[in-house]
């Protein structure tokens, strides 16, 4: 049986990756501050000035917190129905704390009653939990792809703490501590957590089961299983696809332990609207206003 839930009650959900009922009435925003990243993933290149890829990771341009706080504005008078506005890379919000922070800061003064959201590796986010709260950040997202370090060395080819640059065993063992404790920090202070694990397979499904049993010991509220996709340039292009009955299976098997979230749409960082018209609406710059604006009157957040 399923040992946890989500935290608050369904109909006060309005995170459309939280709460899969409103991904057809409640939209989000992801603002793309955070251009670096603290870890080297094997199935990840990020792109800043790519407007045809639809994956995490890219966005059509990188954002200062005063520009991000401004293009907020002008898209919730083009787009009410969002509910949520998050920060989603393309690298990790915590490898440049100080922008991540100053643009929670910036938008939550200028719009207290939207919720915030953000995600994560999990490798540098545990000093910056009570700041978050405080800012009243509801969501956070952390990636967690190993269970084991041994595993975790085939994901990461390194792992930056610090000055320190760490490889294999020891990268991927510190990269799971710190997201473990990172895990029951926020859960203590009352952040509802999903837990992405992004699957290479011949690689790391044998571990998600595992992984599953862990987040929910710890209070995650949902977790996402998602396969890796095959991005050119990287170490795990040519990787076999995961198959859906896999993906199925795995989501099956991993569900006795935690809610399974099926209907993840993998966004860019610059990703805005709702998750349903994905490809009809824009990522950051790539549409234009009066395409949004027709879509602002036909969508609503009941």
């Amino acid at each position: 049986m399923m040992s946890n839930l989500l935290t608050l009650k369904d109909q006060t959900l309005p995170h459309p990756c939280f709460y899969e009922k409103a991904k057809r009435t409640c939209g989000r925003i992801h603002l793309p501050v955070a251009p670096e990243c603290n870890i080297q993933c094997g199935y990840c290149s990020r792109a800043y000035d790519c407007v045809n890829e639809s994956r995490p990771g890219v966005t059509s341009s990188i954002m200062e917190p005063e520009e991000a706080v401004s293009y907020l504005g002008e898209m919730l008078s083009l787009m009410p129905f969002v509910t949520v506005a998050g920060i989603a890379g393309p690298g990790d919000a915590f490898c440049d704390p100080e922008r991540t922070l100053t643009t929670l800061e910036m938008v939550h003064r200028s719009y207290p009653t939207l919720n915030l959201c953000l995600s994560t590796n999990g490798l540098g986010i545990g000093p910056h939990i009570s700041e978050l709260a405080r800012l009243g950040v509801g969501y956070v997202t952390v990636t967690i792809n190993a269970a084991t370090p041994e595993t975790g060395a085939l994901i990461y080819l390194h792992v930056r703490s610090g000055s320190r640059v760490l490889n294999g065993i020891e990268g991927a063992g510190l990269l799971i501590g710190r997201q473990l404790d990172a895990l029951a920090a926020l859960k203590a202070k009352k952040i509802a957590v999903k837990i992405n694990t992004v699957v290479v397979s011949g690689i790391n499904e044998g571990e998600v089961e595992e992984i599953a049993r862990r987040v929910s010991k710890l209070g995650a509220d949902i977790m996402n299983i998602i396969p890796a996709i095959a991005v050119p340039g990287t170490p795990f292009e040519h990787a076999p696809p995961v198959s859906s009955a896999e993906l199925n299976e795995l989501r099956k098997r991993s569900a006795g332990y935690i809610r399974q979230m099926r209907h993840c749409v993998r966004c860019r960082a610059d990703a805005a609207g709702l998750l349903d018209l994905r490809d009809k609406q824009a990522h950051t710059t790539c549409h234009s206003a009066s395409a949004l604006d027709a879509q602002a009157h036909s969508c609503r957040c009941g």
